[in-house]
C-alpha cells in the first residue's frame, strides 16, 4: 500500500513566474502614475494662471473706471502681484475702502522650490516688454511660469 505524499505549497518555477508577470505590470503602471501626476500639475498651471490672470485684468478693468488713482505715465496695471491680494484703496467709496482682487496668490504647481514666496514662483511680464520676450519692469501686465520642460501638449510652460 502505497502512502500519498502531497505537498502543498508552490515550485520555484511558480514563483519566478509570478513576481515576473508582477514586475511587467508594475512597470507598466508606473509611467501612466506619472503622466497622471503630471496631468494634475498642469490642471492646476493653467487654473492658476486663469486666475491670476483675470485678477489683474479685474485691477485694470478697476483702473480704466476711476475706481483706483490714476497717475500720469502709469499703465494701469498693478505694481506687484501682491497688491491683488494686499488691495488698493477705492477712490469711489467715501471711507477709501480696500477692492480685493484675489484671496490669495496661488503659486507656480511646477515650482520646486519650497523657500520662494508665491509671488516669486512667476515670472512676470510688464506692460513695455514684449510677448517673445517677456520682461519685469514697472508693472505686472501678465504672468507665466518659470519652469522648465514642456507640457504633455507639447508647449513649453512658459508659453501658456
Amino acid at each position: 500500500m502505497r502512502i500519498a505524499n502531497h505537498h502543498s505549497g508552490f515550485t520555484l518555477i511558480e514563483l519566478v513566474i509570478t513576481v515576473a508577470i508582477v514586475a511587467i505590470l508594475a512597470s507598466v503602471a508606473l509611467p501612466l502614475n506619472e503622466l497622471t501626476v503630471q496631468r494634475g500639475k498642469e490642471q492646476d498651471l493653467r487654473r492658476a494662471l486663469r486666475e491670476i490672470r483675470e485678477s489683474i485684468d479685474g485691477y485694470k478693468q478697476a483702473w480704466d473706471d476711476g475706481r483706483i488713482q490714476k497717475r500720469v505715465g502709469e499703465s494701469g496695471y498693478p505694481k506687484r502681484l501682491e497688491d491683488l491680494v494686499e488691495g488698493i484703496e477705492d477712490q469711489k467709496t467715501p471711507k477709501k475702502e480696500k477692492i480685493y482682487f484675489l484671496r490669495r496668490l496661488p503659486r507656480d504647481p511646477l515650482a520646486t522650490d519650497s523657500n520662494l514666496t508665491a509671488a516669486e514662483t512667476w515670472g512676470k511680464r510688464s506692460y513695455a516688454s514684449p510677448p517673445d520676450e517677456p520682461k519685469e519692469g514697472d508693472d505686472v501686465f501678465d504672468v507665466f511660469s518659470l519652469a522648465p520642460g514642456k507640457g504633455i501638449n507639447g508647449r513649453l510652460y512658459r508659453e501658456w
